[in-house]
This record gives C-alpha cells, structure tokens and sequence, in this order.
C-alpha cells in the first residue's frame, strides 16, 4: 500500500511538470469494460479549459450475480505525452441501483441503491486526421449502499478497467 501511495506522488509531481494540451470541447461515446464481469457506459465529456474536463458516464453493470445502474460524474486533469497521446487523472462521485439474484443452490434476491467515490487514471489517443479519441483507464470506485448480508456489500470496492471509444466535436 505504501508503494502505491508513493507511485502515485509521483505520478502527480510528474503531471505538474508536464506540458497541457488542448483538449475537445466535446466527446461523446462508449466505455466498454468492468473489474469481474461486463458492462457499458455512455460516455460524455465536456472540456473546461486546455488541460481540465467534465466526464459523466451512464451505464449498466453484469458480474456474477449482481447487476447494477449507475450514474458517474468525474473531473478530469489532462497531460499531453506526445502528440495525440494524453494521460489524465480524475476524481468523482456516482449513485446507481443494483439487484443481487442468488447462483443456484442458495436461496436469495435483494436490491437496493448506492452512491460511490471514485478515482481515475487512464490514456489516450486523439487521432490528428479523424475525430475519434480512444482511451484505456482504471477508475477505482469505493461503494456505500443500503445491502444487507449478501455478495454486493462484499465487494465494496471495484477496480473498475475500460476501453472507450468517443466522437469529438465543437
């Protein structure tokens, strides 16, 4: 843990020495992925300044047995690498539902609401020639929710991994 710490002040000391960049002012797409299952995302950005932006995502999550909703707004910190290559750091808030259907052999459903905190850090890549961006992000999220005894509260945090795909526009 205290390796990860350190990484990440590190990271962060890098970032501050690092040159900004433009970014879109828009973008819209999808953020495919999950940390154990499967689940896809709306995707919405909404650039705040050269090296800041809005992020809110809107999506659906399938793993094991437990399914989720959720809503997910971020702000972002964006770092040019080189050239179309951007790395960025984020942190957000989100709420959604979840249901809870027990595997065979166990007796069970439940439901109920959370909300979440999360963190972000992912890359990406402006393409020069077409409007497209693609990215690749971890967001660690750390869930609070009304459950009872079952998987869901378990798992109160989800290293969440996805691969986006968005349109820029003005």
């Amino acid at each position: 843990m205290k390796k990860l710490i350190l990484s990440a002040f590190m990271l962060l000391g890098l970032a501050f020495s690092a040159q900004a960049q433009d970014i879109s002012k828009n973008a819209l797409g999808l953020r495919l992925g999950d940390s154990d299952g499967f689940g896809g995302e709306i995707s919405y950005q909404r650039g705040m300044g050269s090296n800041n932006r809005l992020e809110f995502d809107l999506g659906w999550r399938n793993s094991k047995d437990v399914d989720a909703f959720k809503l997910v707004g971020l702000y972002q910190w964006v770092w040019n690498i080189d050239g179309g290559f951007n790395w960025y750091a984020g942190v957000g808030a989100g709420v959604g539902s979840w249901s809870f259907d027990a595997p065979a052999g166990y007796d069970g459903k439940d439901s109920g609401v959370f909300i979440l905190a999360a963190g972000d850090l992912g890359i990406e890549y402006n393409f020069q020639e077409a409007p497209i961006q693609l990215s690749l992000d971890i967001r660690p999220e750390f869930y609070l929710n009304n459950s009872g005894d079952n998987q869901f509260r378990e798992d109160s945090f989800g290293p969440d991994i996805a691969l986006g795909i968005r349109y820029k526009f003005n």
